[in-house]
């Protein structure tokens, strides 16, 4: 899909994901996800994001946390 931004809107949706530890598109999708739920729009049928990356570890996995 192309999406025609202006450049300084794209410049501040490259730091505020990069900030967040997201990709640009992923930041896209979670703005319009909260804009649409705000707005009492966004279906019902609309599966939530998966979470990526390394799963937490937990206290009974055998290792050490690392919290801290």
């Amino acid at each position: 899909m192309l999406l025609r931004l202006d450049p300084g809107v794209h410049e501040a949706l490259v730091r505020w994901a990069g900030d967040e530890l997201r990709s640009v598109n992923a930041q896209i999708e979670l703005l319009l996800r909260r804009a649409l739920a705000e707005a009492g729009r966004l279906p019902g049928d609309v599966r939530p994001v998966p979470r990526r990356g390394r799963p937490r570890r937990t206290e009974d996995d055998g290792r050490p946390d690392q919290r801290g």
